[in-house]
């Protein structure tokens, strides 16, 4: 399976973001990518008032999205928001093109380093696998990447890949942290892990987790296989699953587990 991770910076105008993902769209088909990573937050970066941006998942932005996707043939990941209950939106994951169309909602939120994102962002609730051309893809989003159950459980649903769309949080050591997090959910998991985050900003936004880049490819042992610096950019690699079923038969974490 080939697959495509855009390293960028998105900005608060969800149709120029729309733009933006319309040419990695492009440049992901005529590399053969089956599937195509954007960060978090890509309809509108943090840093501003999400509800005036949130759609819903069948909204115009999804539809257009889903028809950049089908007309080039590749399933997209891209993040953006949706309404939620009580004023507050959710941090939402669309899945689309190639047969796929699908969404998940952010299960645990980044109440953490003085960043409080249930402020104004409702939980969701479930895991999702969506299935991409016969390989099971899991989906999670940034924080998610600290809680080794979810992977775990997204691989007993059937996941043999975990992307991992981030706006990760700068600050002391957080590289250091999403390099190493990203390789023990692969390990914890037994899957290949699909971390794509926004690039480091030119400038800062405020408190916002607007991105710090390294977005990479670790592989079922923990191996980084591909890897990005802070700039904008794009990974294009091709995954062997069969170093997942390898992986699963000589490390058997998942079928080893007792709690």
């Amino acid at each position: 399976m080939r697959v495509a991770l855009s390293q960028l910076n998105s900005g608060t105008d969800p149709a120029a973001n729309l733009d933006l993902a319309a040419a990695e769209i492009a440049a992901a088909a005529d590399a053969g990518a089956r599937l195509l990573v954007l960060p978090e937050a890509f309809s509108c970066r943090f840093g501003v008032p999400l509800g005036p941006v949130a759609e819903p998942v069948d909204g115009p932005w999804a539809t257009r999205l889903g028809e950049l996707a089908d007309a080039a043939g590749i399933t997209v990941v891209a993040g953006a928001f949706s309404p939620g209950e009580g004023g507050r939106v959710r941090n939402t994951l669309l899945v689309r093109g190639a047969g796929v169309h699908a969404h998940y909602d952010k299960v645990h939120l980044y109440d953490a380093f003085g960043f409080a994102e249930s402020d104004t962002v409702e939980p969701g609730a479930r895991p999702v696998v969506v299935d991409v051309d016969g390989v099971g893809v899991g989906l999670t989003t940034c924080y998610d990447v600290r809680f080794p159950g979810l992977f775990q459980a997204l691989a007993d649903a059937g996941a043999q890949v975990v992307v991992v769309a981030a706006s990760w949080g700068a600050g002391p050591g957080k590289v250091e942290q999403w390099r190493l997090l990203a390789r023990a959910r692969a390990l914890d998991s037994t899957c290949f892990v699909l971390a794509c985050g926004q690039a480091e900003p030119p400038t800062a936004h405020g408190s916002a987790p607007t991105g710090v880049g390294h977005s990479l490819v670790a592989g079922p042992l923990g191996a980084v296989v591909a890897e990005l610096g802070a700039a904008p950019g794009r990974l294009v690699v091709d995954l062997d699953l069969e170093q997942v079923r390898a992986a699963r038969a000589g490390l058997p974490v998942l079928a080893n587990r007792r709690f």
